[in-house]
């Protein structure tokens, strides 16, 4: 069982520290989530200048909402960054469902799903080094994994699902009960199977966490009711908030035995030394309270 660590949104200068401190202990990922009218760090750009305060840790949007951006720039954008970061890169990749955000991008929220359909095509072509369009070469630079970073679709419709099968290479499920991931994960094998993908897909899933005392538990409540204010489950959310150790690894444990390959930890605290609170709590080994000079 692989543990990302999920990156908080409230003071982005934080996340230079929390990223290096990451890349010390033993999580696999950093996730960074995405929204546009919002006041979160925008991703791409985040994760690139952590790319850089990193050796090898990988960094995922967890999910970046493509409808809203330009294709070609996006196909640009993320090849550059699993470049720089020396193929550490994965995109996960939403339709997302906020109607203000759509508004803001310029896009209309009822066809985002087809949207999204018509720019994995565009960023698989592009990605392998085809011409983007009429009239339209090649954009580069390519890649530095071959076919372009790993593609994790988030959701919970069907079109999420199939989407897996059709573009990506796994699935990631948010803030989701293991009884309810469960049936999500056998869906998804079965699309993988569908479209005679060859092995299997990569399963990925995601609980809310801190750790700390009450004013951070608190602090963490009120984010996690901020961010998903426009949900109409904003107190549901908030409620799945994991605080404690032993909950935590309750949590992971559930989620393996239904088939996770990861297990992110998304940390709703922002305060740096939430880094080493997580590691001791899953990995079961305390780390030293700043990381090595670099």
């Amino acid at each position: 069982m692989k543990i990302g660590l999920g990156l908080p949104i409230d003071d982005p200068a934080l996340l230079l520290d929390w990223a290096r401190r990451a890349d010390a202990a033993p999580f696999r990922t950093l996730g960074l989530l995405d929204r546009l009218v919002f006041h979160n760090p925008e991703p791409l750009v985040t994760l690139a200048a952590l790319a850089g305060a990193t050796s090898r840790i990988r960094l995922q949007t967890e999910v970046l909402i493509a409808p809203h951006h330009n294709t070609a720039l996006l196909a640009k954008q993320t090849a550059t960054l699993d470049r720089v970061s020396g193929g550490r890169f994965t995109l996960g990749i939403g339709v997302g469902g906020r109607e203000d955000d759509c508004r803001a991008a310029g896009i209309d929220l009822r066809t985002r799903g087809r949207r999204l359909d018509e720019q994995m095509t565009r960023l698989r072509r592009t990605w392998a080094g085809e011409p983007y369009g009429e009239g339209a070469g090649p954009i580069g630079p390519a890649p530095c994994t071959p076919g372009g970073p790993e593609v994790l679709f988030g959701g919970f419709a069907p079109a999420a699902v199939e989407r897996v099968g059709r573009f990506g290479d796994g699935f990631l499920g948010a803030a989701l009960p293991p009884t309810y991931l469960s049936g999500l994960f056998r869906d998804v094998e079965k699309a993988w199977a569908r479209y005679d993908r060859p092995g299997r897909p990569r399963l990925v899933a995601q609980v809310s966490v801190a750790l700390g005392g009450r004013d951070t538990l608190d602090r963490a409540r009120r984010n996690l009711l901020d961010y998903y204010a426009f949900s109409g489950r904003a107190e549901y959310m908030a409620d799945g908030l994991l605080t404690t150790p032993g909950a935590i690894r309750a949590a992971v444990a559930a989620l393996s035995d239904i088939g996770a390959d990861e297990v992110v930890l998304y940390c709703w605290a922002p305060d740096p030394d939430q880094v080493d609170r997580l590691a001791e709590a899953v990995f079961h080994e305390p780390l030293p309270s700043s990381p090595p000079p670099r």
